[in-house]
């Protein structure tokens, strides 16, 4: 069950926020589709505490959407503290961390999929934004940085005990990208460690996809990326199997 505030979803399908993509239009047609839950492109908190008006204009968002979650990403701390409480304004139903994000100029400065090289400084990161603002708080992640250094399993305790809502995994590390096939096994693993829920997403592409990540992880919802850009009937032939 995907609870989140008060979102209460049964196998929930979520469209993956992703830069230059998931705009209003394309959030729109997703939900028409039957996306359960939908979410903004990155919006980058060192943009949006400067008031760039291109990142302001990321924040915005419908009520035929709802539910939708706005996406921050940064690695430091005080700008990701003040872009959260800016978000809250627009009164999304979900404030998502990228802790994700592979894109080298992202990840080595330390944001994004960067986070995962310092668990502690992630905890303190959502802790912080959990304490700011009054709507729930997500986090989307990887599984570890490279195959050397799978931390997911004291990444995901590390968020629960922040105060996260949920906690979406893209089954893969940081290194392989999009490259890989992404390793769904570690979906049942982290469930065994935490209370919250946690999300698939990585290497959905169809409507059987959806059913077979039901099925093989017991995943409380599954998040859809890529798929969902070739093929956003995804969402309602899935809710038809």
């Amino acid at each position: 069950m995907f609870s989140v505030g008060k979102i209460n979803i049964d196998k929930a399908l979520l469209l993956a926020p992703m830069e230059d993509v998931t705009d209003i239009a394309f959030r729109r047609l997703c939900k028409e589709l039957s996306a359960d839950v939908v979410y903004t492109e990155f919006v980058n908190s060192d943009g949006l505490i400067r008031s760039n008006k291109k990142t302001e204009r990321k924040l915005e968002i419908t009520d035929a959407e709802r539910p939708v979650g706005i996406q921050i990403y940064g690695g430091n701390l005080e700008p990701m503290i003040e872009a959260a409480k800016i978000a809250e304004f627009k009164n999304p139903e979900i404030i998502d961390i990228n802790a994700g994000c592979w894109v080298k100029k992202i990840a080595n400065r330390g944001a994004g999929a960067g986070l995962l090289k310092d668990p502690c400084y992630m905890q303190t990161m959502v802790e912080s934004i959990v304490k700011a603002v009054q709507i729930p708080v997500t986090v989307k992640t990887r599984i570890g940085w490279d195959v050397d250094s799978i931390n997911i399993l004291e990444v995901a305790k590390r968020i629960e005990d922040a105060g996260a809502a949920a906690l979406t995994i893209h089954c893969r590390t940081k290194t392989q990208g999009h490259s890989g096939e992404p390793d769904w096994s570690w979906i049942p693993r982290i469930k065994e460690v935490v209370k919250i829920p946690v999300v698939l997403n990585g290497g959905v592409f169809s409507a059987e996809d959806v059913k077979r990540a039901f099925e093989e992880t017991n995943a409380d919802a599954v998040m859809i990326a890529r798929g969902a850009i070739e093929h956003p009937w995804i969402f309602r032939e899935a809710k038809l199997l």
